[in-house]
């Protein structure tokens, strides 16, 4: 008599059951989005930005925000690319 056995659910995707566990690469990304959102707004005060001709002024922790989410979009798209 052959004998059943039943898999759980994080077995039978592979995963392991480690899908929503925090690894290393997720907490050092969490610490290093949590220093750079300190650092945007910490730096509140107006500034001049040249964008190429015109001069604008903002406040800094919206250039620095946009800067980085520039910059993860980036990230993202190259990492996306690699992946093919």
């Amino acid at each position: 008599m052959a004998r059943k056995t039943s898999r759980s659910a994080p077995e039978a995707d592979g995963r392991g059951g480690r899908a929503g566990a925090l690894t290393a690469r997720r907490i050092v990304a969490l610490v290093l989005v949590a220093l750079a959102l300190v650092f945007i707004f910490e730096n509140t005060d107006e500034t001049e930005i040249r964008l190429l001709i015109p001069v604008v002024t903002m406040p800094l922790w919206v250039a620095l925000l946009g800067m980085g989410v520039i910059g993860a979009l980036i990230g993202a798209l190259l990492l996306a690319r690699r992946r093919r």
